[in-house]
C-alpha cells in the first residue's frame, strides 16, 4: 500500500495539524515505513506457535496465615524509643 499526498493531508486535517509543503514528503516516507513494518509483522509466520498471554506463568503465591508466638519480646522492645505494657508506645495520631 502506497501513501498518497491526499491521504497525508486528510490525516493532518483530522489531527488538526498544519503541514508545510516541504514536510509532506517527509511524512509520506515516515508513514510508509510504519505501514511497511506493520505489514511485515502481520505476515509473520505463526503456525505452530503456542498462544501466550504473558512472558511467564508467575502468579501470586500466598502463604497460609498462621499465628506464631514471638519468643524474644524483650529483644524486640530494645529498639523501641518508648514502651508500655510490653508494647511499642507511639505518639498519638488522632485526637
Amino acid at each position: 500500500m502506497q501513501v498518497s499526498k491526499e491521504e497525508i493531508l486528510h490525516i493532518a486535517n483530522l489531527a488538526q495539524l498544519e503541514l508545510k509543503e516541504e514536510e509532506i514528503d517527509k511524512y509520506i516516507l515516515n508513514l510508509q515505513e510504519i505501514l511497511n513494518f506493520a505489514n511485515i509483522v502481520n505476515n509473520a509466520p505463526i503456525e505452530g506457535l503456542d498462544i501466550t498471554i504473558g512472558a511467564n506463568e508467575a502468579k501470586n503465591i500466598f502463604r497460609k496465615d498462621e499465628v506464631k508466638t514471638f519468643d524474644n519480646i524483650e529483644g524486640l522492645l530494645q529498639n523501641a524509643p518508648a514502651q508500655d505494657k510490653h508494647m511499642f508506645k507511639i505518639p498519638k495520631v488522632l485526637d
